[in-house]
């Protein structure tokens, strides 16, 4: 006579496999992030005296429009490190959906994200980008690097956080 509880273990064998093939495909196959961040730089290097723009981007994923969102930027630990380099944040720009430029405010270290101008499509992206000075008298030798952290609310009335996202260092030189 067969024993009930080996029926039993082979029944949990088959579901634990079912599982594993099935199960974890699907989690291989994950949806992109509703709202996606992304930084660039149109340089690597600067010297003291020069500037850098830094660009963000933020990407809707999802299929309804992101309505508001909120940002921080910060510096790096290894940039707070080094009190010798100094900069600033000069001038913010925002690119539109056709491609023209308009002039955006806030470039201090929180609520970056009114630059994005109003709502942003399913499937479109808004870039700002802000200058960053370095000063005449920085130190050098040393990187310059910020992360941020996002929130974003969609009409569907769902909302989504990310971060922290790292922005390319840019190193300050000395010629």
């Amino acid at each position: 006579m067969r024993s009930p509880l080996l029926r039993r273990l082979g029944l949990t064998a088959v579901l634990a496999a079912v599982l594993a093939v099935f199960g974890f495909s699907t989690l291989a196959s994950a949806d992109p992030a509703p709202a996606a961040l992304t930084f660039s730089t149109d340089s690597a290097t600067t010297t003291p005296g020069g500037s850098v723009k830094l660009s963000m981007t933020l990407t809707n994923n999802k299929t309804y429009d992101v309505l508001f969102v909120y940002q921080t930027i910060d510096p790096t630990w290894l940039t707070t490190q080094r009190p010798d380099l100094k900069y600033s944040f000069a001038g913010c720009s925002l690119a539109a959906a056709d491609g023209s430029t308009t002039s955006c405010a806030g470039t201090g270290p929180t609520n970056l994200g009114t630059n994005y101008g109003t709502t942003i499509p399913p499937g479109q992206s808004r870039t700002v980008t802000l200058t960053l000075q370095v000063a005449a008298n920085s130190g050098c030798n040393g990187n310059i690097g910020f992360y941020s952290y996002f929130y974003a609310e969609f009409s569907d009335g769902t909302n989504s956080n990310g971060g922290p996202v790292y922005t390319p260092e840019t190193r300050v030189l000395c010629s």
